[in-house]
């Protein structure tokens, strides 16, 4: 098999080669020898010509089964390369199978198997605007309303641009298709293309009486109630999308979107550690050392917890499942309040208070045990390894 009919080699991929691994090395050679890339480079048409021939031949199941069997001839026939028409190569079904390819689209200016254009929708522009709010709302999500200044549709004439009723009349010069065919003649002969239609500016309309109140944009400045919703579960410097609540869009367009920046109110009781809240429960020395049953708070209210006797600052204690829930996308289940347990230490005592607490050392219960020591300590230590 000569080197220029040998398909895997044109390519660069082995004879094993699946189906995707030969559409990928297709790709990379096209673009690589595109005429467009190298004008008035005779060695690379030839090199394009014979990657599309290869592709065309090793891309079909039975094309490739009689190559590898037969060589070239098996799919050529007498006549040449039977892939595109056994006459030699048309450069119209080159740029086709090129195009194909890609997803439809053409290469440059030759336009391949390009799908036709559609008339121009404009989409208005999207806003951004910052949100704060509190631990509870953000529990629970929330329905924010806000009176903003945007782009709004012109109430004169709805958005149309059209004076007195009237309406937009179809494009002397794309005739509504809000594109135009450009032709141009090139190496290989007359080449069209598309472009945006230079009246319309892509609409496939025009208007000849504008609305005096909008000058024929159909939007103007004004105010509008904005109402959207946060989900529950949102954090500091999060973005929601809002989809189709911003600016609105010339003639009728699609509204922009608003991008709603999160923030967090500090809360006065609760640090936020994720979907977990932390809140620091401050004991006295007698509830530390004798046990008590306290209320702490929640974000919907109170919730009891009980102090075991001998409790130790540092302590944690869980409240499952009164935390943030996780959003969606990003987790599920919803966190804990976490009570991290601290004993105050008087710092003023009267001489009758003194000698109460001076009783007390030479009990060896007020002594902390090797075993306490450690315990203390290996919480210090994760405290710090977080």
């Amino acid at each position: 098999m000569a080197d220029e009919k040998d398909y895997y080699k044109i390519l660069g991929v082995e004879r094993t080669a699946t189906a995707d691994e030969i559409k990928r090395a297709y790709k990379k050679v096209a673009i690589k020898y595109h005429p467009d890339r190298n004008p008035g480079n005779k060695e690379a048409e030839e090199k394009f010509k014979q990657a599309a021939e290869a592709y065309d031949v090793l891309r079909d199941p039975d094309k490739r089964a009689r190559y590898d069997q037969f060589g070239a001839d098996g799919v050529n026939g007498a006549g040449g390369f039977g892939g595109f028409g056994g006459q030699g190569m048309d450069i119209n079904d080159i740029f086709s199978a090129f195009g194909d390819i890609f997803g439809g689209h053409g290469f440059g200016g030759f336009g391949g198997g390009s799908r036709s254009a559609q008339p121009r929708q404009y989409k208005g522009a999207d806003m951004r605007m910052k949100v704060k709010l509190t631990l509870e709302e953000i529990a629970t999500g929330v329905t924010k309303k806000y009176k903003m200044k945007k782009d709004i549709t012109c109430p004169e004439c709805g958005g149309s641009g059209c004076e007195n009723g009237s309406k937009p009349e179809t494009c002397p010069t794309c005739h509504g298709q809000g594109y135009v065919i450009r032709t141009q003649r090139s190496m290989f002969g007359l080449m069209q293309s598309q472009e945006a239609c230079p009246t319309c500016h892509g609409e496939g309309t025009v208007i000849k009486h504008k609305c005096t109140h909008c000058h024929g944009d159909g939007i103007i400045k004004g105010e509008e109630i904005v109402e959207f919703n946060i989900p529950a579960g949102v954090g500091e410097g999060m973005i929601v999308n809002i989809p189709r609540k911003g600016n609105a869009g010339m003639h009728n367009g699609v509204p922009g979107d608003i991008q709603v920046v999160i923030e967090e109110a500090p809360h006065p009781e609760f640090i936020r550690d994720e979907t977990d809240l932390i809140y620091n429960l401050l004991l006295t020395v007698p509830q530390a050392a004798l046990g008590d049953t306290i209320e702490v708070p929640t974000l919907t209210g109170k919730a009891r917890i009980k102090i075991e006797p001998g409790t130790q600052p540092g302590t944690a204690l869980r409240l499952r499942g009164k935390g943030l829930p996780a959003i969606k996308g990003y987790g599920s289940g919803t966190g804990d309040i976490v009570v991290n347990i601290s004993v105050y230490i008087p710092e003023h005592l009267d001489k009758d208070e003194k000698s109460k607490i001076e009783s007390l050392n030479d009990s060896k219960h007020i002594q902390p045990t090797d075993n306490i020591k450690n315990k203390i300590f290996r919480a210090f230590r994760n405290y710090f390894n977080k």
